[in-house]
């Protein structure tokens, strides 16, 4: 089931040397072809047919089919209809590529769980395209939809999904250091998202609606190695026999190999328009939002990167203390990730070491070994520019932290312009608030660490070692841990000796 998708169909096309022929020897050639990537059983079994349609193949997937080629099971309950595309060779060895994939189907789960239930409707859905085999991905292609709804149940929760008009259009090109370079973006109107909470063990109930007018998606990737995945792919389908397996793992480290790095980079982005969120303890809400992810291939010294944008922020009053209200964030830009993330070393030395002969595959002490070579090559922990405003105080903040013999050795500085205003946001409600009062001469002890830089921004430089010590602005603020004997003492208290490490340790 894994393996048998519409869209794996697609990316199976090759280039025949009949292309400019649709015949019956094309449509047999064509069933063989896409074989090779989904099982021959998969075309025995009637899962997937090739038929000709006037001047082009039909391409159908039949999900009734595959529930009865399936082991006989209760844990899966499939009702679709079947999905078709139709597949027309091209004069240049490309193929045009369209599909209706409009659908009202449902499928039920029974897993450890319990029951889960899920119903969906697509509504006018169609997509087209142009498939390159050479590439192995579509130069271009667009899709869209009306409209869809999704009702999914379980034992705990009620959620139910839906949106409006839909488009998205994807395409690729050849990379010029190997595989393609994919984009893709989407936007998708009306989203609403409403979860029920209903635990009965634990009694709690609550309900959460996630709405935006707008969503809207922008992904690629560069140098993606689409030919070596279909390979893998290819190799999965022909070698399921475990005997068959062992017996060409070499094969199989061959390939895994020539995948490597799977790709350069990929990006993406959500972003929400008029982002809402209701629920019983009040609405929050944001006029912009956006997450990002990026991420770099298997390499010598690859890159993670996160970030969370929101403007025009707004929080329920009700669960805050109200003299903090004025000090909430309305706008903020999060910026954090890794660096120097050596993921290339271990994936090929699990590869070199692997034998599938053996149990386990890999020795019992490979998970110690390459974690000490990842940690040895110091992966870093990143915090990029990042900014959280409100009004006229903007709090600022970048650094970085490293783990030198498993402790941290951080590099941090934050920057605030308006801390004075949050001083005199804080003394103003000491007069009548607590809570406020508890807090405000902290503030004035923060302010003393910090430096005036000549804008008017107060900075903190703030360095933590992996002895224990931290630096603000140079002045030490804790000194180092006393080092400790990590002998035994016969005579030791409970508690002393053994420590393990560095450390104030605390006598009873």
């Amino acid at each position: 089931m894994k393996r048998i998708l519409p869209f794996v169909f697609v990316l199976a096309l090759g280039a025949p040397a009949f292309a400019q022929t649709v015949d019956s020897q094309g449509a047999k050639q064509l069933s063989e072809d896409l074989s090779r990537y989904v099982g021959k059983q998969a075309i025995e079994k009637g899962v997937l047919k090739v038929s000709i349609e006037g001047d082009a193949y039909r391409i159908t997937f039949d999900f009734k089919a595959l529930v009865n080629a399936l082991p006989e099971q209760k844990l899966v309950k499939l009702d679709f209809a079947p999905y078709a595309m139709m597949v027309k060779p091209r004069s240049d060895g490309s193929w045009d590529v369209s599909m209706e994939f409009s659908q009202t189907g449902s499928f039920e789960v029974n897993g450890p769980e319990g029951l889960q239930s899920t119903q969906f409707t697509i509504k006018d859905g169609k997509g087209n395209g142009v498939y390159n085999p050479d590439l192995a991905a579509f130069t271009s292609g667009a899709s869209t939809m009306a409209g869809m709804t999704m009702t999914s149940k379980d034992a705990k929760q009620h959620m139910d999904v839906s949106a409006g008009a839909s488009t998205a259009n994807f395409a690729a090109t050849k990379s010029a250091n190997g595989g393609v370079d994919v984009t893709m973006t989407q936007k998708m109107s009306s989203f609403v998202e409403a979860i029920k909470f209903d635990d009965p063990e634990s009694g709690m109930k609550f309900p959460v609606t996630v709405k935006s007018p707008e969503l809207s998606v922008d992904a690629n990737g560069k140098g993606v190695r689409t030919k070596p995945l279909l390979d893998l792919l290819a190799f999965a389908v022909a070698n399921e026999d475990e005997a068959a397996l062992k017996a060409n793992q070499a094969q199989l480290k061959s390939l895994l190999l020539a995948a490597l790095p799977l790709w350069e980079r990929l990006d993406g982005t959500y972003g929400f328009k008029d982002f809402a969120v209701e629920s019983p303890v009040g609405n929050f809400g944001a006029a912009q939002l956006s997450t990002a992810f990026g991420m770099d291939g298997i390499a010598q010294d690859g890159k993670i990167n996160y970030a969370i944008k929101a403007s025009g922020l707004t929080i329920p009053a009700q669960l805050l203390p109200s003299w903090s209200v004025a000090l909430l964030p309305t706008d903020i830009d999060l910026n954090f990730g890794g660096a120097n993330i050596d993921l290339d070393s271990m994936t090929k030395k699990a590869i070199e070491t692997f034998d599938l002969n053996k149990n386990p595959p890999l020795p019992a002490d490979f998970g110690d070994q390459i974690s000490a070579d990842f940690l040895a090559k110091t992966p870093k922990f990143v915090i990029g520019h990042s900014t959280v405003k409100n009004g006229n105080i903007e709090v600022a903040l970048e650094g970085e932290m490293t783990f030198p013999g498993k402790k941290p050795d951080a590099n941090v500085t934050i920057d605030v312009a308006g801390y004075d205003k949050i001083v005199a946001s804080l003394q103003e409600a000491a007069k009548t608030e607590p809570e406020a009062a508890q807090y405000f001469p902290i503030a004035l002890a923060i302010k003393g660490f910090g430096k005036t830089l000549p804008d008017g921004r107060i900075e903190w430089a703030i360095n933590a070692k992996p002895d224990g010590s931290v630096t603000v602005n140079g002045a030490m603020l804790k000194q180092a841990d006393p080092v400790t004997d990590d002998s035994t003492d016969q005579d030791a208290s409970p508690g002393e000796g053994n420590s393990g490490g560095a450390g104030a340790k605390l006598k009873p």
